[in-house]
């Protein structure tokens, strides 16, 4: 465990946050899963039940609006808000008995995506009012951990909730863990400027959009995560061919990939810190897109432990961009638009990577699943050269003395 980590646990208030990401996080996890298989129960319908998951990560598309809800609030009583309204809404969902109410999952979940939309963005605001600015890599770095954790246990608890006795249970326990969530959000001691009179609605738009065209660097990182999430969705895609038709392994090995490239998200999210530290955001960035690479390229073999090896890799590269990409848009960024850069930079971010998950998938029925791989790794290699080219330079935020940072001790 590096300084950093050990300095975010033992703090009070970040260490309460991360306990609030942690109750959340479980019950959303084991609910997101449950929800497709409830429909896939109720309708019988395959395509349905994937829709749940558009449902949630449709509202990201609106992301620069909804941040610029976030910014237009005190963030730590907006969370607290968002999620006292997710506690209330969750058990609309015991009313669903039969396949003519399947309709209220789907509302409940694209409810579900517009807060986690608001969340972020609130979150991303309020963090470095709680965390120390050179802490920043550590906390976030430690979010991903503890989400990917999640993602790891609760749909296991999820699936045998379900199995067990039905849906309700998870309803009522994914209601109570926003409710344990909301409180320690309350317990808090943060101290928040109050936003500003709100201005058009398109100007204070504008001018989330206009922080990044003109932070050249920031924008820079972004585009580099952008471009991962892409060759991240072509990799989605190509998921059960990596299985079937590369491995001849069931559909179900691919939750014992899942679980080894959750091992690797895991080890990058306690290991970002330092790294961010030590090397900055454009040696970081630069690195983890490489092992992405090679990651990709190893999931192109027939080799399980090769292909185990490349799930492994994807795990640690990934999340160790987006976690910089995060550190940096707190840290350079004004607080006041800190929620709408964020939802924006997410949008950025994520939107591309469902088109590449579409287009990965009619890509699949043309040509060998090997190709897909192979050229998404090949692509990334200059992504990686690019993020090396990252003006080693951030300017400072408005608010903040001028120090050297990271990314200049780095240079």
């Amino acid at each position: 465990m590096s300084w950093g980590t050990a300095r975010v646990l033992t703090d009070r208030d970040a260490g309460r946050y991360l306990g609030g990401v942690l109750v959340s996080g479980f019950g959303t996890a084991a609910m997101l899963l449950v929800a497709g298989i409830w429909v896939k129960e109720l309708s019988g319908s395959s395509s349905l039940a994937a829709l749940v998951t558009l449902g949630v990560w449709a509202p990201t598309l609106l992301g620069p609006l909804l941040g610029l809800l976030a910014d237009r609030f005190r963030r730590r009583p907006l969370l607290i808000v968002l999620h006292a309204v997710m506690a209330g809404l969750l058990p609309v969902l015991l009313l669903v008995d039969s396949a003519t109410r399947v309709w209220l999952i789907f509302a409940v979940m694209t409810a579900y995506g517009i807060t986690f939309v608001l969340t972020d963005a609130a979150e991303a605001a309020l963090v470095p009012a709680v965390v120390p600015g050179p802490l920043l890599g550590d906390f976030n770095g430690l979010r991903t951990t503890i989400n990917e954790g999640m993602k790891l246990l609760a749909p296991l608890a999820g699936a045998g909730l379900f199995a067990a006795y039905g849906a309700h249970p998870v309803v009522l326990l994914d209601a109570a863990t926003f409710v344990l969530a909301g409180l320690v959000f309350w317990s808090l001691r943060v101290r928040e400027q109050p936003p500003g009179r709100p201005e058009r609605w398109t100007r204070q738009l504008s001018d989330g959009w206009g922080h990044l065209r003109r932070h050249r660097a920031l924008r820079h990182i972004v585009g580099c995560a952008a471009l991962t999430m892409v060759l991240m969705g072509l990799n989605g895609a190509v998921a059960y061919a990596v299985v079937d038709a590369g491995l001849g392994r069931p559909p179900e090995f691919n939750g014992v990939l899942a679980t080894v490239q959750g091992v690797g998200s895991l080890i990058g999210g306690l290991a970002a810190g330092s790294l961010l530290r030590r090397f900055g955001d454009r040696r970081v960035v630069a690195g983890a897109v490489a092992v992405f690479a090679i990651g990709l390229a190893l999931r192109a073999t027939t080799s399980v432990g090769l292909v185990v090896a490349g799930g492994l890799a994807v795990g640690l590269g990934v999340p160790l961009v987006l976690v910089t990409v995060w550190t940096a848009v707190q840290r350079e960024t004004p607080s006041e638009l800190v929620g709408r850069v964020a939802s924006t930079v997410n949008t950025l971010t994520f939107g591309p990577s469902t088109v590449a998950l579409l287009a990965g998938a009619s890509l699949l029925e043309l040509v060998d699943h090997r190709l897909i791989l192979l050229t998404a790794a090949v692509a990334a290699v200059p992504l990686a050269l690019w993020a090396l080219r990252t003006p080693p330079v951030l300017p400072s935020r408005p608010d903040e003395p001028v120090s050297v940072r990271p990314a200049e001790r780095a240079g």
